[in-house]
């Protein structure tokens, strides 16, 4: 699977560009705020219908115009796909798949699957649980449709139940019958959630080790391990010991939604412990890794963007990642740097197909 063209209009700083891409290796150059992160991103964009790096659709539009155009025409398993991702100001977001929108935008996940490495995954080391819940979730949702379906309901109820009762805060009542029905459903739900992830990360961890042994040459033994409440707990008995809590502070405390998942180096946190460049290999390991599954689960190569990659390693490192490229470990794959002849470098001795763009 590749890009072979993409069309932006009005997406973020890039009024009108067209790109035709080769089908293994494309370089983004320019200096900063030309707009190479924002192509990668328009790219992620066509294959998860959101930004990377700003999900708020009214801010991908360029600020002269009122709306934005991302379209993308794809060769997979020997079949032209058009996609087009489009918004204007006020108006819901469209996206089709060959001319036909969908109906909704869950069931395009999955369909081009993407993996970005981005400076912004930094996030996921020094930002709070949230950050790594949408990682974990991102990765099962794009080879698991019932999962991301799941997930949506989820997260409906927990507004619902967190809803229901700011309503007895604000009117000094109770309806226990209610509660109890959003009880069932978070509990049935949660559970599911749970066993899912928890399968997940059982197949992930040790791919993710192998990569950062790669890496590092198995310099120091890391690990990843899942926390969840409900490995000691059902989620239903959970809800109702919290339930005089929940009501003080008028949200869900407890569920899956705060699953957590911790990031370590010899037995102790990264996050304290792991110096930056410990930190930037963890991080490229977690994204080769995704890649990795995602690969084992749709039985394609992943379009993988490397935004500005030499932030995160050496050139020697990031000549290792694009020549697996040769070997068909890797497919199409999208850098971005500042530095042309550095970049060139590194792509020429991968002896694969190239273009290099300038910004």
């Amino acid at each position: 699977m590749f890009l072979k063209q993409l069309s932006l209009l009005n997406y973020k700083n890039l009024e009108s560009e067209t790109f035709e891409f080769d089908s293994k290796i494309n370089c983004l150059v320019g200096h900063n705020g030309v707009g190479k992160t924002n192509v990668l991103d328009s790219i992620y964009h066509l294959s998860f219908g959101k930004s990377y790096f700003n999900p708020i659709t009214s801010q991908n539009i360029n600020h002269d115009s009122d709306f934005f155009v991302v379209e993308g025409e794809f060769e997979k398993n020997q079949k032209e796909e058009h996609i087009l991702v489009s918004a204007k100001r006020g108006q819901k977001k469209v996206i089709k798949r060959n001319n036909k929108p969908y109906e909704k935008f869950s069931e395009h996940i999955g369909f081009i699957p993407t993996v970005i490495i981005s400076p912004a995954d930094r996030d996921l080391i020094v930002e709070g649980s949230d950050t790594r819940r949408k990682f974990i979730d991102g990765v099962i949702s794009q080879s698991d449709n019932a999962y991301l379906n799941y997930l949506l309901q989820y997260g409906k109820i927990v507004s619902q139940r967190n809803s229901l009762l700011k309503y007895f805060a604000a009117n000094n009542s109770f309806d226990r019958d209610t509660l109890e029905i959003y009880n069932m459903q978070l509990s049935d739900l949660g559970q599911e959630l749970f066993e899912k992830r928890k399968k997940f990360l059982a197949e992930f961890i040790p791919i993710f080790n192998k990569r950062y042994g790669d890496i590092t040459n198995n310099k120091e033994p890391v690990n990843i391990s899942y926390k969840s409440q409900l490995f000691d707990n059902n989620l239903k008995d959970l809800l109702e010991e919290n339930l005089q809590k929940d009501m003080a502070l008028q949200y869900t405390s407890v569920g899956v939604h705060k699953d957590d998942l911790s990031f370590e180096i010899e037995d102790h946190p990264i996050k304290k412990f792991g110096s930056q460049g410990q930190q930037k290999s963890f991080l490229v390991a977690l994204k080769l890794a995704q890649f990795d599954f995602i690969k084992a689960i749709s039985k394609v190569n992943p379009i993988l963007l490397l935004d500005d990659i030499f932030d995160k390693l050496d050139e020697q490192r990031v000549g290792h990642i694009v020549a697996l490229v040769a070997t068909n470990e890797l497919g199409q794959i999208f850098i971005s740097d500042t530095h042309a002849d550095r970049t060139e470098k590194v792509v020429k001795e991968s002896n694969q197909s190239y273009k290099i763009f300038k910004l």
